[in-house]
């Protein structure tokens, strides 16, 4: 495999020349949109043990829980500001019935997951389990309903029961399962994947369907429905294009779903096995979602010039291998430092597109792909927080904050697509360009500035000049996230292997800020 370097530039044109600190610009006073806390939403399905086991071990559980939840777990994702959860799938949402997750635990039917490995579930976890979560961590619940196998009469009443304070009959079966008042539901998916395991559909159909079980889903006690289309997959935009002709008057949101992975047959690549190639690539593709976006979002503001419809990337994230010795078709894998560069490379683009990207949800949040939390399955409850999950943590400033400008220049590895040609399915082989600097920044609602910035080269520390425009900082601080070797990770035995720490090396001189930035490492600074 071909690697080559190029001095390029991200956002202006100029040579960065050897021996010179890099020069950037923070555009402090061209403010941009409001970023959504939405943006970092959180995606919980039926999938191996990410609700079992992960969020839910019930209230009988050995493992110390809070009304079944587990305790650790969600401790840890209250500190993560969590503001969005979006459940039951996925791909399990088109094969979820929802009547059997309710009432008495003991009567509930089992369920076999056909789409995840074909696991046996009790329906311990159901409607009341995910409303009555998101409630005790303060965040939106984002459901998304059963076309694929469902009925609109379902999924009407499905709505009624969850959203109706009246004399109705779903909300006295909801009174009578223990739950007087109503809960705000304000996200609601019709739909997941039409495309494919949601249905197989073709758009026009898809749009089809939207309008019909759109009809019956009611606003009650008001509550207010987000309706949100079942959009397309990565590269489809003939699928965006025919959903905003057809129902982009009808919903208020349209999903996107980009994963970060090397093709959808054989091998994906290990978590933690990886050689540099391999690296580079895996961040070209993964900030190739930016040209993505761009696209859909050309599309959308073409046909919706005034943003009524919002682009919601509700799956996004690493997926490679299963990790040796678990079980197939639980998509548990190991989060190295690799793929906190990806959470946070990808998080830096949608502070970009935050105009019309108004919500993201990485794929999962617990023990599945890119998680955020793994929990130790052999029953002695440990729990460890991922390199993912410290980005967020991190990057929880950004949240509401309003998006300003970054001009940054950037040395750009290109690394040729032959390799991975045949599971792309490219008609040429090319270059995927990966970029080794990235910084996003934002005035928060505290007034002050955070400023992000990513260095992804193996082997070169950068020193960069910030140029502010339009704000006078008086004070710096921050954090940094870093480690020895990129394919570092934490296990139960080494929990803390790549964590945050403090960072000192930022320095303000006459308006502008000096940052010492390390070879594989995430700083958030806070300006005031």
């Amino acid at each position: 495999m071909k690697r080559i370097l190029l001095s390029l530039t991200v956002l202006a044109a100029c040579t960065v020349a050897m021996g010179q600190n890099t020069k950037a610009t923070i555009h402090a006073d061209k403010a941009g949109a409001k970023i959504n806390r939405e943006i970092y939403g959180q995606f919980s399905e039926h999938l191996g043990t990410c609700i079992y086991g992960g969020l839910w071990v019930g209230e009988d559980s050995k493992i110390p829980n809070i009304q079944g939840y587990r305790k650790d777990v969600f401790e840890a994702l209250k500190a993560l500001k969590v503001p969005v959860l979006r459940w039951p799938g996925g791909c399990f949402a088109d094969d979820y019935h929802w009547m059997d997750g309710i009432g008495p635990k003991s009567q509930r039917p089992s369920l076999r997951n056909n789409n995840w490995g074909g696991t046996i579930e009790d329906n311990s976890f159901g409607t009341h389990e995910f409303l009555n979560l998101c409630e005790m961590l303060g965040c939106e619940p984002y459901i998304s309903g059963n076309v694929g196998s469902g009925t609109v009469k379902e999924m009407a009443q499905w709505v009624e029961y969850m959203t109706s304070d009246g004399d109705t009959p779903m909300a006295r079966l909801r009174r009578q399962n223990g739950r007087d008042k109503a809960w705000h539901v304000k996200y609601f998916g019709i739909g997941n994947e039409a495309w494919g395991c949601g249905g197989n559909m073709t758009p026009e159909y898809y749009s089809d369907e939207f309008r019909k079980f759109n009809t019956y889903l009611r606003d009650y006690t008001g509550n207010r429905l987000y309706r949100i289309g079942s959009g397309a997959s990565d590269y489809d935009y003939n699928w965006t294009e025919v959903l905003m002709d057809k129902i982009g008057d009808r919903m208020q949101g349209v999903s996107l779903h980009y994963y970060t992975c090397s093709g959808w047959t054989g091998s994906k690549g290990s978590a933690t096995k990886f050689s540099t190639d391999q690296y580079y690539w895996a961040l070209g593709k993964c900030l190739e979602i930016e040209e993505v976006i761009k696209k859909h979002k050309a599309i959308m503001d073409e046909k919706d010039p005034e943003g009524k419809v919002g682009l919601l990337v509700d799956e996004w994230g690493t997926w490679w291998d299963e990790e040796p010795g678990t079980i197939s078709g639980h998509l548990y894998q190991q989060n190295a430092l690799r793929d906190a560069f990806v959470a946070s490379l990808s998080l830096n683009v949608f502070h970009k597109y935050t105009d019309r990207v108004k919500m993201a949800n990485i794929a999962q949040i617990v023990n599945v792909l890119q998680s955020m939390i793994l929990t130790d399955q052999e029953g002695t409850g440990h729990m460890v927080l991922t390199p993912t999950y410290h980005v967020f943590e991190m990057y929880t400033p950004f949240q509401e904050a309003t998006y300003v400008p970054v001009d940054l220049d950037s040395e750009i590895i290109a690394v040729s697509k032959e390799y991975f040609k045949e599971k792309e399915g490219a008609k040429d082989a090319g270059y995927r360009p990966c970029p080794m600097l990235s910084a996003s920044a934002a005035k928060t609602v505290d007034g002050s500035l955070v400023l992000a910035i990513t260095n992804v080269s193996l082997d070169k520390d950068q020193t960069i000049d910030f140029q502010i425009d339009g704000y006078s900082a008086k004070s710096v601080s921050g954090r940094i996230l870093t480690s020895k070797n990129v394919a570092d990770f934490n296990d139960f035995q080494h929990p803390a292997v790549v964590a945050p720490k403090a960072y000192s090396d930022a320095k303000l001189s006459k308006g502008v800020l000096t940052v010492k930035v390390p070879a594989k490492s995430i700083i958030v600074l806070n300006l005031k």
